[in-house]
């Protein structure tokens, strides 16, 4: 198979596993009177309500420098470090061999 078929198939199984538990996951059904659960939210919000249970006195030491307005800006700027982070690994890796392949090209080189 060639390179492109490779990479089309990845692109393929990536789009899948992103798909699949966001066409597939329901909220569970909640009696009148009650909040809807939301299923798709961080370990940040729920361990909030865990400490309320735990110790109701307790009062953070650390406040937040910015606090978005919504929580899609606060996702939005979640997944924007990740890409940058993830970005920045790559190209580090990606400069690491290449200057690896080119003192591999030079000592062969010099030596013949």
């Amino acid at each position: 198979m060639s390179k492109n078929g490779q990479n089309i198939l990845l692109l393929l199984a990536v789009m899948v596993l992103v798909a699949y538990p966001l066409l597939t996951v329901r909220a569970a059904k909640v009696s009148p009177g009650q909040e809807p659960v939301a299923i798709f939210t961080g370990a940040d919000g729920q361990v909030e309500g865990v400490i309320r249970q735990l110790a109701p006195d307790y009062q953070p030491w650390a406040t937040p420098l910015l606090e978005p307005p919504s929580s899609e800006i606060e996702s939005l700027l979640f997944a924007l470090q990740a890409v940058l982070g993830a970005g920045f690994i790559g190209y580090y890796f990606g400069v690491r061999r290449e200057r690896a392949r080119q003192r591999a090209a030079d000592g062969s080189s010099s030596a013949a």
